[in-house]
């Protein structure tokens, strides 16, 4: 199956209601007009074209990556675990305890489910840990059987990878509107209505929750304040000029990790990663040419 029917099936997977354009526009009305009740259960209509689906995994991928099939086994510098995948899965050692939430356990879950050929090493791995303890152990290990058989493994199921991102976001955005304050979750569901209406705002809403997660975990905080899926939307400012959701989205993103970066007790934040993280919310924008995939 190629790439583009891979994403079509993504998009399918994501249907959850049929109100909402495939290709509408900015969200309208007062956001207060939304009941809390309504606001329950977001009934976000997210469909695309396979074409559209085919770039917003493109530029997740891209994004990741930067389309290199060797950062699909990476560890980068300052973290202590690896990200793995086109999502950057990440991957905890025995021992270590992240604020940040693990996803690559969950990610062979759903290939084993879906018969995927997992490497017979992961599979027997009990604890199901990363083997290497740290960053100096795994660049030690980069020419071992083991990384090559994960990077190749990585590198030909990414259709099923894509299919695990899409899988979350669906679920992310339940969870999202969920654990939105009361009186802010018809806001939190109309702007989310706004970004599902369109391409751009599809794959802002799965790149981020990919990025930098849900903000749902009351691990992920420095000083109280989080930085997923939920604090950006909550940040969102309300569409009183007509201004475009994934525009507020774009600018409500880097309101919030500067504020990450701000509060982070690792400099490494602010003075090496804060550039990248800015630089990827520029790519948040409606395709001009949904061809330009590659």
């Amino acid at each position: 199956m190629d790439r583009r029917m891979l994403w079509a099936l993504a998009a399918a997977l994501l249907l959850v209601g049929c109100d909402a354009p495939g290709n509408g526009g900015p969200e309208t009305g007062a956001e207060s007009e939304v009941s809390e009740a309504e606001s329950a259960e977001p009934d976000i209509s997210i469909t695309l074209e396979p074409a559209q689906m085919e770039w917003v995994g493109a530029q997740i991928f891209r994004n990741e990556c930067a389309g290199q099939l060797d950062c699909l086994v990476h560890w980068n510098q300052g973290e202590a675990f690896p990200s793995l995948g086109i999502g950057h899965f990440i991957w905890y050692p025995t021992g270590v305890e992240g604020r940040f939430t693990e996803s690559f356990p969950a990610l062979i879950q759903y290939m084993v489910q879906r018969q995927a050929p997992v490497p017979d090493w992961l599979r027997k791995l009990e604890p199901f840990d990363a083997p290497w303890p740290d960053r100096q152990a795994f660049l030690a290990a980069q020419d071992s059987v083991e990384v090559a058989e994960l990077r190749s493994f990585l590198a030909g199921t990414q259709g099923l990878q894509a299919e695990f991102i899409v899988r979350r976001a669906k679920q992310s955005l339940t969870d999202v509107v969920a654990e939105a304050p009361a009186d802010q979750r018809a806001s939190v569901r109309t702007r989310l209505k706004a970004l599902a209406a369109t391409p751009g705002g599809i794959y802002a809403l799965m790149d981020y929750v990919n990025f930098k997660g849900e903000g749902l975990s009351r691990m992920e905080r420095y000083k109280g304040q989080g930085w997923g899926l939920l604090q950006v939307l909550l940040a969102m400012e309300a569409d009183t000029a007509g201004e475009p959701a994934l525009d507020r989205f774009r600018e409500a993103a880097a309101t919030v990790l500067k504020r990450r970066a701000a509060n982070a007790e690792n400099p490494i934040e602010r003075e090496r990663w804060l550039e990248g993280w800015l630089k990827r919310l520029e790519s948040y924008r409606e395709p001009v040419d949904m061809s330009a995939s590659t």
